[in-house]
């Protein structure tokens, strides 16, 4: 460890800062449920890098599945590290401790792999933060064999590009079998000495696995990317995702790391399935994760009580992009409360459709608590719900506030967009006026809970056009845009029972410039943060004058990015990564979008995406009813 003569001095050091923050629980590590290794019998090591808070990353269930599955392995040790706050990276840097990960306490820069999720847009910050204080250098084609392999994954490498150039290699996909890939792959060069242009050579040909150096961009006179290119043989022209084909062949982890200073989401979580059946056309989870495979109820069952008794959670969440649509939920939440309520345990639903909510569900995941309710109607019209094809309608979002109410509920979350495309200001009345509804219905419904009143609040976030979804080619709505249209909602709510939350502008257009930015965005993520940039998702931290500050001493133009409408054969920064998703459906359903027409859920009727080549046959057995 450099600057240290020993480990001694290195711990007194630690006490030290410790000693002077607020919460040093969040560096301590020791947590019941992590690992520990004789790192002599070790081949690899790998540091699992959150660009957040210890608070917000143990919340993550990606870095909880990964955890578990990388350290059955006997030679292999996956550690974690969490961006420090404020507070301790000031004390860090004035004592020179290097950002070390929380079992060994040894500096990152001592690991083979170090890795980080990409879950966020503006985090990207927080992750040269994170390099910098390890002593690791920033860009990759400054890095050879002497650092560690740094690695990225996450849903934000669908667009890899702003990042490209501070990373080895970049994942594409679903980590489950790739992240072993690669760490067998990084134990084989250590072993046989490998140079890492052979190891990423080797690496390149790990179905998922993007290597950012070993292609080359060329742009149009006017900005537009003309291609993107290998340069290397045999490299592929395009990288596919990594897929999990059978979701019970990796089951779901039975221990988690319990955090000692309280998570954010700081419960037993269980995913259900993966992908989703909505096609909502905003939605980029909804796009990059198909296609949709489910988890059966036993294993689900067995899992989730086994890692119950093993964390000592009280409460455990079933987690997707849409828990109800599982087709044999009511069968999981049976097999569950055969044991769930003799064991203290609350079962909850976060994503819930409105669509197919019911008093079955309320019966079945209310026996210990209740758990707060959440419906996610996301425009105020019809029509425009017809053009994100949410699918849903005002007698279905009546009807399940109606249950809700009738099972004893008195508050209720409504979530919306706004910014969307084709929106006018009719439409952000219509989010006032759908709450405003539904505390109407409260008063309507004859078995409410009496005595009580009711509590609509109505959460609005600013709309981001993401790559991989067939609103990618949408301008966005300029600042002055949506703090127009955020006042003009606030002038239309006229009742005390509905709370208006609504999203800073701000950061969403910067979320926008990331999110379809391509790979000369580096120097601008470079430059912000050598001005003083990170902690960027913090509103005490984010100053957006300096990201235009920064894009100015670059030279580039942000609204470039994100204020353009893009034409449907353009060449984007993400055309080299394929998500499964082809751009032929994409333009198709942009289309549809334009002209308010809906496209059925997949399990009703195929769509045509093109993910379902990922599984090598169809999704769904459409000979069998899958209403």
């Amino acid at each position: 460890m450099e600057g240290w003569d020993t480990m001694t001095e290195f711990s007194h050091q630690l006490k030290e800062a410790l000693s002077l923050v607020q919460k040093p629980g969040r560096y301590t590590g020791g947590e019941p449920g992590c690992t520990y290794k004789d790192k002599s019998k070790v081949d690899v090591r790998m540091a699992f890098c959150f660009p957040d808070t210890y608070e917000v990353g143990m919340s993550f269930l990606g870095e909880k599945i990964l955890y578990e599955l990388l350290n059955r392995h006997e030679n292999w040790w996956c550690e974690r590290a969490f961006m420090p706050w404020v507070d301790m990276k000031e004390q860090m840097e004035r004592l020179n401790i290097p950002l070390y990960c929380l079992e060994s306490k040894d500096p990152l820069s001592d690991f083979d792999i170090v890795g980080f999720t990409l879950e966020y847009e503006l985090c990207y910050t927080n992750i040269l933060a994170m390099l910098r204080m390890s002593g690791i250098p920033l860009r990759a084609a400054d890095r050879d064999e002497r650092w560690p392999l740094v690695i990225a994954g996450g849903p934000c490498v669908c667009n890899a590009e702003p990042m490209a150039d501070f990373f080895d290699i970049m994942q594409l996909g679903e980590g489950e079998q790739m992240l072993q890939d690669v760490c067998a792959a990084v134990e084989y060069a250590k072993k046989n000495r490998l140079s890492k242009e052979q190891l990423l050579l080797n690496l390149a040909k790990i179905p998922g696995v993007y290597v950012p150096s070993f292609y080359d961009v060329t742009y149009e006179e006017d900005g537009r990317v003309r291609s993107i290119k290998p340069n290397r043989p045999g490299v592929p022209e395009k990288v596919t995702k990594a897929i999990v084909k059978d979701m019970d062949s990796f089951p779901p982890p039975e221990n988690f790391v319990v955090p000692i200073v309280g998570a954010i989401q700081d419960r037993a979580s269980v995913e259900v399935l993966r992908g989703c059946v909505r096609g909502c056309r905003f939605c980029q989870a909804g796009q990059i994760y198909r296609p949709f495979r489910e988890r059966s109820p036993k294993l689900i069952s067995d899992c989730a009580r086994v890692l119950c008794r093993n964390t000592g959670y009280d409460e455990l969440s079933l987690t997707s992009l849409s828990t109800s649509d599982h087709s044999r939920l009511e069968e999981i939440l049976d097999n569950l409360n055969s044991w769930a309520e003799s064991d203290h345990v609350s079962l909850s639903l976060p994503s819930l459709r409105v669509d197919n909510f019911s008093e079955s569900l309320v019966e079945k995941t209310t026996r210990v608590r209740k758990s707060g309710l959440t419906f996610a109607a996301e425009a105020g019209t019809q029509r425009l719900r017809d053009v994100i094809n949410k699918n849903v309608t005002w007698d279905q979002i009546e009807r399940g506030c109606r249950i809700a109410f009738s099972e004893g509920y008195t508050s209720v979350k409504l979530y919306f967009m706004m910014g969307l495309p084709t929106e006018t200001m009719e439409d952000i009345k219509g989010i006032a006026d759908t709450a405003q509804q539904v505390v109407d219905l409260f008063y309507k419904i004859p078995d409410r809970p009496k005595g009580k009143g009711v509590q609509v609040t109505i959460s609005v976030a600013c709309f981001v056009p993401k790559p991989d979804t067939p609103f990618q080619f949408c301008a966005q709505d300029t600042r002055e845009q949506l703090r127009e249209k955020q006042k003009y909602l606030l002038s239309c709510v006229h009742s005390r029972k509905i709370k208006v939350n609504y999203h800073d502008s701000a950061t969403s257009v910067l979320e926008g410039i990331f999110a379809k930015g391509d790979r000369r965005l580096g120097r601008v993520i470079e430059t912000a943060f050598n001005h003083g940039a990170f902690f960027d998702t913090w509103e005490e931290y984010f100053d957006y004058d300096r990201w235009l500050q920064a894009f100015a001493e670059c030279g580039i133009d942000p609204n470039f990015y994100n204020y353009r409408t893009l034409a449907l054969d353009e060449v984007t920064p993400w055309s080299h990564l394929d998500v499964g998703v082809s751009q032929a459906f994409l333009a198709r359903e942009y289309q549809k979008a334009l002209r308010a027409e809906t496209t059925q859920p997949c399990n009703r009727q195929c769509s045509g995406c093109g993910a379902n080549k990922l599984l090598g046959g169809p999704c769904f057995a459409y000979d069998q009813n899958q209403l």
